[in-house]
């Protein structure tokens, strides 16, 4: 019998005693029932018991973050916030996702003296973390696959998102090959829908990119998406790998676990793992699961590249939040590789400078979809833009300043710093 556990921190909040919260949490992701029941023995509490470690209060008084049909609570009722460690026997747990999943994020959730649950990070004993496939190109691959040794993947997204035919696809693809472009990928809604199926997409733009080799020695990387069934994945997994392709892309929330591994397990190429629904698990403070053990469990399943957002995006991050989950991409997990952070939402070389300042590396995918597409010195110059960006904030040059010799990086400027102004999402 192994004695080794799991260590989970989760902030909790409760309007009863909080020592007695994290304790129900603990059994109802143990052993627990309502009631104690035949069989529920002090030796199968000891090996399979999970233990409250620590409670550390962060703050008493105030009111519930979510609903609760808590009975006999007080309209005005106040509660406790803390920060509960939680660990688990390895024993409770088969080596798979779905195990991970269903006890780290299971009915703890639902549990009604519980007005506040969010899983801050997980540890896994390394015995148990190394029956994990974890990422088989990361960093280190995908830099070797699109021949980039240093200095950050410029890339795209398809756009329009939806409604052009595989030939127009292809021919997007074609100018963008033909501008420089290092990295280009499907929307994560693009999978396979009658206007663009995935089969007569993945021929014409593999044809595409081919002619693009033959006239610039340059093949761009471009992420396939084929999120769906199981089966559908590997056979298109299939589809892209025997047409010359080197990614494919996974809409990680929409797949699932268990299907993500599976894929892993087969797949020859990198997995480009986006996390399209991140916000629904995360965006309330006091509910859901932190960006931190969210990596880690999807770099135990396998994904090469993970979506982090943007610095002064779209979306509802704030930047400090985005550059550490970059930073956690990149940092040591056990055995399993570093994988690559990917930036995008709104992104158009204005945020390069803090982007590298607050990461501290240029290790990763940075994608503009209207930066470089909507560029009035067309898609040449938008990717012309992006790398003089990058170059003035390794070099520490105001971009104001390198963008005095950098007429396509001066246009940028003018186009879309006004744009991102007027939108109002700069957070600094």
């Amino acid at each position: 019998m192994s004695d080794e556990r799991l260590h989970c921190t989760y902030l909790i909040e409760s309007p009863i005693d909080v020592e007695k919260a994290a304790e129900l949490l603990a059994s109802e992701q143990s052993i627990g029932s309502f009631v104690q029941v035949p069989g529920e023995t002090d030796d199968v509490l000891r090996r399979h018991g999970a233990r409250v470690e620590a409670v550390d209060r962060v703050e008493d008084g105030a009111l519930p973050s979510l609903a609760t049909s808590l009975p006999g609570l007080a309209r005005d009722v106040r509660t406790t916030r803390a920060v509960a460690r939680v660990s688990f026997p390895v024993e409770n747990f088969a080596p798979n996702l779905a195990s991970l999943f269903a006890i780290l994020l299971g009915n703890l959730f639902e549990l009604q003296e519980l007005t506040g649950i969010r899983l801050e990070d997980v540890e896994l004993p390394a015995s148990f973390s190394d029956r994990f496939p974890g990422p088989a190109f990361g960093v280190a691959g995908t830099r070797s696959l699109t021949d980039i040794p240093t200095g950050p993947i410029i890339g795209t997204i398809v756009k329009p998102k939806l409604g052009l035919p595989p030939e127009q696809i292809a021919a997007l693809v074609e100018t963008l090959g033909d501008a420089g472009i290092d990295f280009i990928k499907d929307d994560e809604c693009l999978t396979d829908p009658p206007s663009a199926p995935l089969a007569a997409r993945v021929a014409a733009v593999s044809r595409a990119l081919d002619r693009v080799a033959d006239r610039t020695g340059r093949k761009p990387m471009f992420a396939f998406n084929v999120s769906g069934e199981s089966d559908d994945m590997r056979r298109s997994h299939d589809l892209v790998a025997a047409a010359g392709g080197t990614c494919i892309m996974v809409s990680l929330n929409a797949c699932g676990p268990s299907a993500i591994g599976e894929l892993r397990r087969h797949s020859t190429l990198p997995l480009h793992g986006h996390r399209a629904g991140w916000g629904m698990l995360t965006r309330h403070p006091s509910l859901g699961i932190s960006f931190t053990a969210y990596q880690k469990l999807w770099r135990h399943a396998g994904v090469d590249h993970l979506h982090v957002g943007g610095l002064q995006s779209k979306f509802f991050e704030e930047d400090a939040s985005v550059a550490a989950s970059a930073r956690a991409c990149l940092a040591p997990l056990g055995r399993h590789a570093a994988v690559m952070p990917v930036f995008s939402s709104g992104q158009w070389g204005g945020q390069a400078p803090e982007t590298f300042r607050q990461v501290g590396s240029d290790d990763l995918l940075y994608l503009a979809g209207g930066g470089i597409l909507g560029h009035p010195l067309g898609a040449a110059g938008g990717v012309r833009a992006l790398r003089e960006a990058w170059e003035a904030a390794k070099l520490g040059i105001a971009l104001d300043d390198h963008a005095a010799t950098h007429p396509a990086l001066a246009a940028s400027i003018r186009t879309f710093g006004q744009i991102r102004t007027r939108r109002g999402t700069g957070n600094g």
